[in-house]
Order: structure tokens, then sequence, then C-alpha cells
């Protein structure tokens, strides 16, 4: 038949392992580690001197009266993770209009190990940070990674049930939501009424687009700029836009599944019967299959790539680099980066397998299906990566936020990074053992 078997050109043969990659589930934590890995290596080589200048470059623009010049990393900071924080967002909705979260019986379990999972790590920060201007990094082991928690987890391959997988994903995105207001009402300057004022509407404007019924994503993207622009001078953190935006976005299909199954039958007899209009059939069944999917999911696939494999990497790039040399911040025996690296690999999986234990005995949740409670303690130390949030996190908290000197980090702030980095990598090798241990070959 033809078209049955497809030759296989030299790019292809090229590509095929670069495309089997990037399919895999851990892809993107292993672009993370890998940008991670160069950022430490470069701070500490010969060229520390580059690897800090690159990152002060000033770059902005000017429209009329309306000037924005801000140094390379806060654009990353700021720009790229509002993008980051727009698909954080997209998955949030996702899961509260038809995820583990859509109703409380489904959503009482995840959604109080997140809530443990975040104030006892905040505890344990507390307790070696009580006094001083360093409380203020209190939520920075507070956050988990889910592109690195799911990545590790994805390792074990068919050991891990499917109960555990989507248990942890759910429990990554309640904590990014607690993670988002956590930014919104404890890291936000002094407030600017007009950019707020301007803020609203743009927000307004992204709800009236979705009441309107508009699935188009160039309106969006239109008000999304707006809206980070005012964010972004109203004091609050610029990423929250991200999130504000992504609720806007209908979460609707404007094809009922069934009637794209129907007329797709149709359309698939017609292609094979009539070869002279196969062309028009195949078209229309492409048009019935966008107008089957959401704007929110069709937007949630095309920018998932995008943050896993750019913007992400990018940021680690920008943010994992700290220096050992010359002291500063470089003692893991110091209070901060000793309270953030004990929050990550003690506190959070004391406050998940706790706060799962306490809601089981009390009966208002139920451990997942097929789930063991060992299983479910690898999984707690899973969630004790906290990597790309709690780095950013911990920019907001000791210098890197968006009205900060980036030319000059704080010994606290690459302190906080050395707890990160050390918290994350001791929880997932950890997490990885208990599960492997906890979870038979089949």
């Amino acid at each position: 038949m033809d078209g049955a078997t497809t030759e296989r050109t030299p790019a292809d043969r090229m590509l095929g392992p670069l495309q089997r990659f990037l399919q895999l589930e851990a892809a993107s934590g292993i672009a993370l580690l890998v940008a991670a890995a160069v950022a430490f290596a470069w701070a500490n080589s010969p060229w520390s001197g580059a690897y800090e200048s690159l990152w002060r470059i000033p770059f902005g623009f000017r429209l009329g009266a309306f000037a924005l010049e801000k140094p390379l990393l806060l654009w990353v900071n700021d720009g790229l993770m509002a993008v980051f924080f727009f698909v954080v967002g997209l998955e949030i909705k996702r899961e509260l209009v038809a995820g583990e979260l859509r109703s409380i019986q489904r959503a009482s379990l995840p959604l109080l190990c997140a809530a443990g999972g975040m104030l006892v790590p905040a505890l344990v920060y507390a307790a070696f940070n009580a006094s001083g201007d360093t409380l203020r990094g209190w939520a920075i082991p507070a956050a988990t990674d889910i592109a690195f928690a799911v990545g590790v987890l994805s390792l074990l391959g068919e050991r891990v049930p499917l109960g555990l997988r989507i248990f942890l994903t759910a429990l990554a995105i309640a904590d990014d939501l607690g993670a988002v207001a956590v930014i919104a009402l404890f890291y936000t300057s002094e407030l600017d009424a007009g950019a707020l004022l301007a803020a609203g509407c743009a927000l307004a404007a992204g709800a009236l687009l979705n009441r309107l019924r508009v699935r188009s994503p160039l309106p969006y993207a239109a008000v999304g700029v707006a809206l980070w622009l005012a964010t972004l001078e109203s004091g609050v953190h610029a990423t929250v836009a991200g999130v504000l935006l992504a609720f806007t976005i209908p979460s609707r299909a404007q094809l009922p599944a069934g009637g794209l199954a129907a007329r797709g039958r149709e359309l698939l007899a017609r292609i094979e019967a009539d070869a002279d209009q196969r062309d028009d059939a195949v078209h229309e069944l492409a048009a019935g299959c966008v107008r089957a999917q959401s704007p929110l999911a069709r937007i949630e696939h095309a920018l998932a790539p995008w943050t896993s494999f750019a913007v992400m990497p990018v940021f680690a790039l920008a943010n994992a680099g700290v220096a050992l040399a010359g002291g500063s911040g470089s003692s893991l025996l110091g209070a901060v980066p000793l309270g953030v690296a004990l929050g990550l690999l003690l506190g959070k999986p004391l406050g998940v397998a706790g706060a799962a234990w306490i809601a089981v005995r009390a009966g208002v949740a139920q451990l997942p299906h097929g789930v063991s409670w060992a299983q479910l303690r690898g999984a707690a130390c899973l969630a004790g990566i906290g990597f790309t949030m709690s780095l950013f996190i911990a920019g907001l908290a000791f210098g890197t936020g968006h009205d900060a000197d980036a030319s000059a980090p704080s010994a606290e702030l690459a302190g906080a990074k050395l707890g990160v980095l050390a918290g994350s990598l001791v929880s997932g090798a950890l997490g990885w053992m208990l599960l492997r241990r906890a979870s038979p070959a089949r």
C-alpha cells in the first residue's frame, strides 16, 4: 500500500536518538541536572568571571516615555519564569477542572500532604534562623520541583504503581499553588496602586475573552504582555501574572469528543474510499482534532516542551552557579544552607508522610490504590527535591528580585543555593533508593 512504509532519511537517523530522549519522562529532569552541573562547574572554574559578567549584561527597551532595562539575570527570573509560571497555572487549572484536585474527596490527600510539606520544612529552616534577616528565607525549602521529582520516579519504570505517580504529580501541583500564594503574599515589595489597577483591567480583559468564548491564543497573548508589564511595575512579582493569565484560558473544547469520533469515522472511510477527496478529508479531520481540544490543553502541550527544555535549563544555568571559593556562603554548616538543606531533606518527608498518616488515621483520606506506606515515604523524600522553585524563592528572599541589584549577589543567597543543591540531590537519591527497595521489579 502506498505510504505503508516510510524510508528513514539520514536526518531521521541522526535526529532519532534526540527525539527518543525528548520523549522520555525523565528527559526534562536530566536537562535541568545538566544545566545545573554546567553552571556549578562554570562558576568554580578559571572562567568564573565570565559567568558572573554574562548575567549582569544590561538589556532593555524604550517606548516613548516608558523605559525598561534590567540585567540579563532578571530578564530570566522575571521574564522567562513568567512563561514557566503560566504553564504551572495551566496545570493547576487543569487539575482543578478535570484532574485529581477537582473534588474534595480526590484532592484531600495531596492537598493535606502539600500543606504539611510546606509547613514542616519552613519550621525546620526557622529553627536555624530564628533571629535576624535570614528568617525571610523560610519558604525556600517549602517548594517541590515537579520535573525533577516525577523524572526520578520515572527512572523506576513499571516498578512504581500508577496511583503513586498520580499522587506525586497532584502533590507537586498543589505545592506549586501554595508556592505562588507565598510569593504573592510574602515576597511583594511596596505596591503601586496605579499599576495594580492596570493589572486588574488586563486580567478582567482576559476573563472577558473567556466569557466571549474567544479561542485564539493571540488575544490572550496580548493581554498577557499587558498583565506582565503592569504586574512588574506594581510591586507584586511579575511571575504571578503568568498564573493569573492561565486561569483566564478556556478549559472546554469546542467540539465534544463523541462528535469528533462519529465524524472521524466518516472521514477515515472517505480517505480510504476516494483518493481524490483524501486531502480535503484529512484537512477537515485535522481541523476537527483542533476543535476537540480545549485552548488550555492546546497551549499547555505547545508550551510544555519549551519550558522543560529551554526556560527551566536557562534558569538553572543562570541561578545554580554557586562559587565555593572565598567563603561566600560556601559552608553547608552556615545557618542558611543548613536550614535549607535539612528543610528539604528532613522537613519535606516528615511533613508529607506525617500529614498522610494523620489524614488516613483520621478517616479524611485514603492511600492511593496499590500504594504502600513504604512507597509513600519514598515519594515524600522525592518531594524534597526543591531545585527550580526553591532557587527562585531564594532569589526573591536574598537578592535577585525585580527591584534588587543583580550585580551583587549576597552571601545568604549563595548559601541558600548551596543548601538547595545539596538538599535536592540527597533527597532525590534517598527517594529513589527507598522506592526501589519498596517496589519489587515486575
